[in-house]
């Protein structure tokens, strides 16, 4: 196991930095968007994160992409992927805060992509996830992430727990729960990650497509060796999942001890189509307009979910 996890650290370590040049160039300098201000790059640094994969009823989860040009990546027995990935921010231009963010694994274009292969051919067949829903900390979060990049963000109560033996998080609004999830700690693999990334989401009738890219050191499990709890509160935010066919197990898990990474502020987007007239996706302008710049974070989750790590 070891010389195999010694070559693929060389092959990752070959790979070169996904920062575009234009981030590059454009370091240092400013920007005032909706009241935010920004150095550029938007970027995060010292930054810990989670993730797990699970598996999903794949026609359940084609009926949550909106607009007929989303299709879910395909696995095999008719099987799609549900991601869970949490990122504490420590450092940003607009403080530190927690974002917990549900999505489902997807290809964008006019057919559903072949099994297995979006995963070599991002590019080509627009891979990506869906964000159902992102619960942030804060309400400057929510401002900039939804306002700018139309991201479905709310403001939520959200925790980051790391032991020797898990890390794990738990979302919680209103006085509900929406999810908590646990992931033993995978063992210490450090594979050197550097990855573009793109994030779909619906806002203002249009399907939004940003782009970020990490690096960092990442531990990860996979299969039997992947270990996750993961609980479906009541919230109304997550009651879409209960009916996605959530595997018991995670495909795999990771964690990542520090991240840095950049958000472009380059981003696409087009008009969420529909064959019946009147229907619109995602939450309208209005939602945004009245928001402020504040860092300050609503209270720790309070629901007992059980034994915590």
């Amino acid at each position: 196991m070891k010389p195999v996890l010694s070559l693929a650290r060389l092959g990752l370590s070959l790979v070169p930095s996904p920062y575009p040049r234009r981030q590059r160039r454009l370091a240092g300098r400013n920007a005032l968007v909706d009241g935010i201000p920004f150095q550029m790059p938007v970027n995060s640094a010292d930054t810990p994160c989670l993730m797990a994969a699970f598996t999903v009823d794949r026609a359940a989860a084609a009926r949550l992409l909106p607009g007929g040009e989303l299709h879910p990546v395909a696995l095999p027995g008719g099987r799609g992927l549900l991601m869970i990935t949490v990122v504490n921010y420590v450092r940003t231009d607009i403080g530190c805060y927690i974002e917990y963010s549900i999505a489902l694994a997807c290809t964008h274009g006019s057919r559903p992509a072949p099994p297995l292969v979006p995963g070599l051919l991002q590019g080509a067949f627009g891979t990506g996830q869906y964000v159902l829903d992102l619960p942030v900390s804060s309400e400057i979060s929510v401002k900039g992430g939804k306002g700018i990049w139309g991201m479905p963000k709310h403001q939520a109560n959200l925790d980051f727990r790391v032991t020797e033996a898990a890390v794990s998080s738990e979302y919680q609004v209103d006085g509900r729960l929406g999810t908590f999830i646990s992931i033993d700690r995978p063992p210490a693999t450090a594979l050197p990650l550097r990855v573009k990334a793109a994030n779909y989401c619906a806002f203002r009738g249009m399907l939004m497509k940003s782009f970020i890219y990490f690096e960092g050191e990442a531990d990860v499990a996979v299969g039997r060796r992947a270990r996750a709890r993961l609980l479906i509160g009541d919230a109304p935010q997550v009651a879409v999942l209960h009916d996605l066919g959530i595997a018991p197990n995670p495909l795999f898990t990771c964690y990542l001890p520090s991240t840095r990474g950049v958000l472009d502020d380059h981003f696409e987007c087009w008009f969420l189509t529909s064959e019946a007239p009147g229907l619109t996706y995602g939450e309208p302008l209005t939602s945004v307009i009245d928001l402020g710049l504040s860092q300050q974070w609503l209270g720790p989750p309070r629901i007992d979910v059980g034994t915590r790590p």
